[in-house]
């Protein structure tokens, strides 16, 4: 018998850890709800609530292939050693299979089980191109995301980026139930709006290449139209992934690489944001700790007013498209891309808020959150990331709004006391909170620590 690990990689296709092990013989699956841990790491209720349609759909793909689905609860990872030490023993297993994870917690847990005795088999299915196979010359990792994209691209070109497939349907000594009653113990909010599984995660993605990818990089940075994935919440539970987002896109555009005004190249390279965010904390563990990357950031004065947050937090701040962004979050659990930029610039720049307080808010609220990318935008956006936006460029809210919401149907959408202004007037704030003049002198007073030199 082989037990497999489900972690943040809840499909059947694609998943090394499960391929691997049912080549092996017969196997068991597992997944461990934590709710402290989860507490811990500010899991937001609607991404609980994902988590459990999810399971129950992959406990439904797993009994097709013969294979039962444990779902067990502990409080947080210290306690799965021994949990799991009880059911390699009842289940008489003869390894633990799993997929690594990124994270500093959860490399820390993976070791504490191995110091346990048990034999837990790592694969590495999460990133396209492992952690320490896209370096420099020197053998570094790179601090420009251009000079890694371009050398990522290059290492895919010359690759196989076979996706695995599905494991063969073993002979299941007892058949497992379609369904299994599935609860997790936790705070949620209802995720109805985001289908769960495989197969929708799959219909999305399909959808999107047929669709809209061909002018991806003419639509993506304008809220009120329907020109991105939505894949991101399936892709941070691993409910698909990003080898096969890249491989569809690859046999429907095998030229994308080198398509550089096209759309299909630039949704890649969002993907390939994805994957540097994660070679970073891979390879800089302290981010997970909340660190800054850039250590002269750390002499950086936050004025960190409270009442300025809560208005951040609740779309309060007079000015439309933040306020419409931070509603959209708080509504419906996602925020489109270019408005967490928007709304991220704003609370370290406008507001001088550290960039830490915006980070956990986020997670708190996601339905995609995922430690690697939001860390690594929210220090891109407040300037302390690596290949950071630089500390003088303050993002002005009204131009922002006027350049990808010319016409106020994002704003009005989500503020809907702004719904009688005009397309001029829909832009400019109403009694905000700070003035942006004024605020981006504070800001550039207050960044000036991050000079070189």
């Amino acid at each position: 018998m082989q037990l497999v690990w489900f972690r943040r990689d809840l499909r059947v296709a694609d998943n090394a850890a499960l391929y691997y092990a049912a080549l092996q013989g017969p196997v068991t699956a597992v997944y461990f709800v934590t709710p402290k841990q989860w507490k811990n790491h500010h899991l937001a209720p609607i991404q609980a609530d994902f988590i459990e349609q999810n399971l129950k759909m992959l406990a439904g793909e797993l009994a097709a292939l013969g294979i039962a689905l444990l779902v067990e609860e502990v409080a947080d990872f210290a306690a799965i050693p021994g949990r799991l030490a009880e059911l390699h023993k009842a289940l008489q297993a003869e390894t633990i299979h799993a997929n690594a994870e990124p994270e500093i917690n959860e490399k820390a847990r993976d070791q504490a089980v191995v110091n346990a005795g048990l034999p837990l088999q790592l694969y590495q299915c999460d990133c396209i191109l492992e952690a320490g196979s896209v370096l420099t010359k020197q053998g570094e990792m790179y601090k420009v995301f251009t000079a890694f994209r371009n050398a990522w691209m290059a290492k895919v070109k010359q690759s196989n980026l076979r996706s695995l497939p599905k494991p063969a349907v073993q002979l299941a000594t007892v058949t497992p139930p379609v369904e299994q009653h599935i609860v997790v113990h936790y705070d949620k909010k209802s995720s109805q709006a985001w289908p769960a599984g495989e197969t929708e995660a799959q219909r999305r993605l399909q959808h999107f290449i047929v669709q809209d990818v061909e002018d991806y990089h003419l639509h993506r940075d304008f809220p009120s139209l329907d020109g991105t994935s939505q894949l991101s919440a399936y892709l941070a539970l691993g409910v698909i992934s990003a080898k096969q987002c890249v491989n569809a896109v690859l046999a429907a555009f095998p030229y994308a690489l080198d398509a550089k005004e096209s759309g299909a190249f630039c949704w890649v390279n969002e993907i390939v944001w994805r994957e540097f965010y994660r070679h970073l904390i891979i390879l800089n563990p302290e981010l997970c700790k909340g660190k800054n990357f850039n250590k002269l950031a750390d002499n950086i004065h936050w004025s960190n007013n409270r009442d300025l947050f809560q208005a951040w937090c609740e779309g309060r701040t007079g000015y439309g498209l933040v306020d419409a962004a931070m509603r959209q979050l708080n509504e419906t659990g996602w925020m489109h891309n270019r408005l967490r930029m928007v709304t991220a610039s704003f609370l370290t720049k406008h507001l001088l808020i550290d960039w830490r307080w915006g980070e956990t808010y986020f997670m708190e609220h996601l339905i995609d959150g995922d430690l690697a990318s939001n860390n690594g935008g929210w220090q891109w956006a407040a300037s302390t990331g690596c290949d950071a936006q630089p500390y003088f460029r303050i993002f002005n809210p009204i131009i922002q709004s006027q350049k990808f919401d010319p016409k106020g149907l994002f704003i009005r959408k989500y503020v809907h006391e702004l719904n009688e202004f005009d397309n001029k007037k829909i832009h400019l704030p109403v009694k905000p909170i700070v003035e942006h003049k004024q605020a981006r002198l504070n800001a550039l007073d207050r960044y000036a620590v991050l000079k070189k030199g």
